[in-house]
């Protein structure tokens, strides 16, 4: 079975060589209407040249010329702009040009400087008299020079609903997932704890033991592991209550069953107590699994250090190590579901600790900052 981690890196690898044979198509059809615009444009300089002789033929005809070949070769331009003049550059006349209401003149000079920067113009003789054909290219040319600049506009908006639509979808069974999995974990779980309560009453009432007590507290975390993945799917409760004592309770949990040569401590910034709404299992969740994965980043040796303080509306909490590190290119995809660095790792917790933060709390968590062989600060931001 492929595991979550073999997945998350196949996925960036299917989205690259998606994104390449998009580049390729895109690259292809402009390639291919470029040389299709170089052929038409071609046919329409030969196009302007048997226009302008069949105009020059129907000046010059005489009373016994039959001119109906002429003049219907003038008429069936319907598409091309065509602008003559003398040698001197004058207006002599226009065809399927869009004249403005004023400054008629002026227009003409600039689309003669424009016409003939796009195409050379056609010297006409008449006799002793010399005039020029300057013509645009045709309004169906200009349309296929945008043409695949439209459909590349079309296919990235086709890609982006798809990708939208994906995501949406995926997320959406993901959530059936993690809720489905949730539900079943915390049924399971249910009845051994109940059991387990039980024999613990039973040996409390023939034995007094330090051990014992340390034995209820383990299962009276596993029932709280039991609450919290209850609750995952559902709208969560939230109470007032001191962030101060959720972090230290939490904190201390972690301290009691991990080495002793990691130190973990807290820093509150200001005396008062800090009030805040929040679910407390479920935040308790973030910071244990935060200090948990600070514990293997720094091989059960290092400082953990806790900075909690009130910004104007706000409470920020950062969450420092002395770990290996973050390379920056991961700061967001280590929240990815089935991201993680570890040979046995689910890659879940980071992306739990998410879920928990910005859909439950309406708050936001983030790498700030991290250093190779340093250390890295998780940053969590909570409204007040």
């Amino acid at each position: 079975m492929i595991s979550l981690k073999k997945i998350y890196f196949i996925k960036p690898r299917l989205k690259s060589i998606f994104i390449i044979v998009a580049i390729v198509i895109v690259i292809l059809s402009i390639l291919f209407t470029n040389r299709l615009v170089k052929s038409l444009t071609l046919e329409e300089h030969k196009k302007m040249e048997i226009w302008a002789e069949a105009l020059r033929q129907f000046i010059m005809a005489d009373e016994n010329t039959n001119v109906d070949f002429f003049s219907n070769i003038i008429a069936n331009n319907t598409t091309i702009p065509v602008i003559m003049t003398d040698v001197n550059n004058n207006l002599l006349s226009s065809l399927n040009v869009k004249e403005p209401s004023t400054h008629v003149d002026k227009f003409y000079k600039k689309e003669i400087e424009r016409f003939k920067r796009k195409n050379p113009p056609i010297e006409v003789r008449l006799d002793n008299t010399i005039q020029y054909i300057y013509y645009d290219d045709s309004y169906l040319l200009k349309e296929l020079r945008y043409f695949p600049y439209v459909q590349m506009g079309v296919i990235i908006i086709f890609l982006i609903v798809v990708y939208l639509a994906f995501s949406a979808t995926k997320k959406a069974e993901q959530n059936q997932v993690w809720v489905g999995l949730s539900k079943e974990t915390a049924h399971q779980l249910g009845t051994p704890i109940s059991s387990l309560l039980a024999w613990l009453e039973l040996l409390k009432a023939k034995y007094d033991d330090k051990l014992l007590q340390e034995m209820g507290k383990d299962v009276d975390r596993l029932s709280i592991i039991a609450e919290r993945f209850s609750k995952i799917g559902s709208a969560p409760e939230l109470k007032v209550v001191n962030l101060k004592e959720v972090v230290q309770n939490a904190t201390q949990y972690i301290s009691k069953r991990t080495s002793q040569k990691v130190n973990i401590q807290c820093h509150f910034l200001g005396e008062e107590p800090m009030l805040i709404q929040l679910n407390v299992p479920l935040f308790e969740w973030v910071i244990e699994n935060l200090c948990k994965n600070a514990v293997d980043a720094m091989e059960g040796n290092g400082e953990i250090d806790i900075y909690i303080q009130k910004k104007h509306n706000e409470y920020v909490i950062d969450v420092k190590d002395t770990g290996k590190g973050i390379e920056k290119k991961q700061f967001k995809t280590i929240f990815n579901t089935g991201f993680t660095t570890k040979e046995r790792g689910w890659g879940l917790g980071l992306s739990l600790a998410k879920r928990i933060i910005e859909e439950y709390h309406q708050g936001k968590i983030f790498v700030k900052q991290s250093e190779i062989k340093k250390g890295t600060v998780f940053r969590i931001i909570l409204k007040a």
